[in-house]
């Protein structure tokens, strides 16, 4: 697979700190292949799940798990679509091996052993959680140590069943780190973000739950919605983002938060299973807009076991394939992922 042009880091931040992002620059270490997941929590939708549950990357009630294939389309989807790029291919941005020398998709650190506490320090600290992070000092970097990319830091902590994320990530020795922003998300928990809020990503979601996760495509199903980028958002975000990131107060572009799905018309059943389970769940859960970078970029994690040349087979999709949903039924409290049923 080319490797794929990389979202912008000026996205994380509210426009009038772009220009010092823009000048954020680092180098890492990279980590390995992140562990198989435990089966899914046997839990009331409505209740957190107990401390002695599997630690999954979501609640069963969270929007990330809500299915959207019966909700109605938005009625700004035609806009919002071409503004996105109706023509432009659908394009995987994870995979296996090497890309242009460097590995591509989002390492997923899964620690084998506890690890203690992290001092991390941040450009933009008043958006950032201050501390709580646990991050090995071998952690994988998006795109490898010599990335000038978004570095995202991805560490899923089991044990404590959270993730800690971190954007624009190097290491300092000594269990530090610097990045640009970051979040520790509770992965027994549905509640938000303060409003206004970035995280690691610029919508001020998790990134973690969002992902295409190797493991999941090869039982056959991806059970949740798969996070993407767009080239550019209106300044604006909808439920469940919490930040937004956009270029322009143009409400053609699409909001921080969108979910996008793929048509029920769209023939799926010729794809490869790696690439069909990536399709499947886009139809039945759709994708979340949660960042600006290139059209239609879906994010996975960067894993051995994917085969390129199935995934491939997506970017024969493109931009018309897809819909935008208004999910605004799916919504409880503003200030809580849990979801209500979608009658699906």
């Amino acid at each position: 697979m080319k490797r794929s042009a990389r979202s912008h880091p000026v996205s994380r931040i509210p426009a009038a700190r772009t220009a010092a992002a823009a000048a954020l620059t680092a180098a890492c270490l990279l980590s390995g292949a992140p562990m198989a997941v435990a089966a899914p929590a046997s839990v009331p939708a409505s209740a957190p799940a107990p401390a002695s549950a599997p630690c999954e990357t979501s609640l069963p009630d969270s929007f990330w798990r809500a299915p959207v294939d019966k909700l109605p389309v938005h009625p700004d989807s035609a806009r919002y679509v071409a503004s996105i790029g109706a023509a432009e291919p659908l394009h995987p941005d994870f995979g296996s091996g090497l890309a242009d020398g460097a590995p591509f998709g989002i390492p997923v650190t899964v620690p084998d052993a506890p690890v203690p506490e992290s001092k991390v320090t941040f450009d933009f600290a008043e958006e950032s959680d201050k501390s709580g992070y646990r991050i090995p000092q071998d952690a994988g970097i998006e795109n490898g140590p010599a990335s000038s990319g978004d570095r995202h830091v991805i560490v899923w902590d089991r044990a404590l069943c959270k993730s800690y994320e971190l954007w624009n990530a190097k290491p300092e020795g000594g269990n530090a780190w610097h990045a640009g922003s970051g979040a520790v998300f509770d992965l027994r928990s549905n509640t938000l973000r303060p409003d206004g809020w970035t995280s690691a990503d610029a919508a001020g979601l998790a990134i973690l739950p969002g992902l295409a996760r190797y493991d999941e495509a090869a039982s056959g199903r991806i059970d949740h919605a798969i996070r993407i980028t767009v080239p550019r958002s209106d300044q604006s975000h909808l439920w469940p983002a919490r930040h937004q990131a956009g270029s322009a107060a143009d409400p053609s572009l699409p909001p921080m938060g969108l979910r996008l799905r793929l048509k029920s018309s769209v023939d799926t059943s010729e794809l490869a299973p790696q690439a069909k389970a990536v399709a499947e769940a886009l139809k039945r859960y759709g994708a979340i807009v949660a960042d600006n970078g290139s059209a239609w970029f879906l994010s996975g994690e960067q894993n051995s076991g994917w085969d390129n040349a199935q995934l491939d087979a997506l970017k024969g999709l493109k931009g018309s394939d897809f819909e935008a949903v208004d999910a605004s039924t799916l919504q409880q409290s503003p200030d809580s992922g849990a979801a209500t049923s979608p009658g699906g």
